[in-house]
């Protein structure tokens, strides 16, 4: 899958990924490869990116939208 994650000041990551964690306002969940179409939004928590080389984000909060094995996730750090 392919993931960017945005800040309003700048491109934090980007990368092909396995799978992600992110801290959902109903609790915490993780999205995979052909995972249904969602948007969500994000809580206080940190966002776990599985690939390559792994990579952590601590926000304070945000949304992702998931379609087509693209997530891009906007966040307030």
């Amino acid at each position: 899958m392919k993931i960017k994650i945005l800040s309003p000041e700048k491109q934090l990551y980007a990368a092909e990924v396995s799978r992600v964690v992110v801290p959902g306002e109903m609790g915490q969940f993780e999205v995979l490869e052909h995972h249904a179409p969602i948007i969500s939004t994000l809580v206080k928590g940190t966002i776990y990116c599985y690939g390559a080389e792994d990579y952590t984000v601590d926000i304070h909060s945000g949304f992702i939208e998931v379609a087509n094995n693209v997530l891009n996730i906007c966040v307030e750090l």
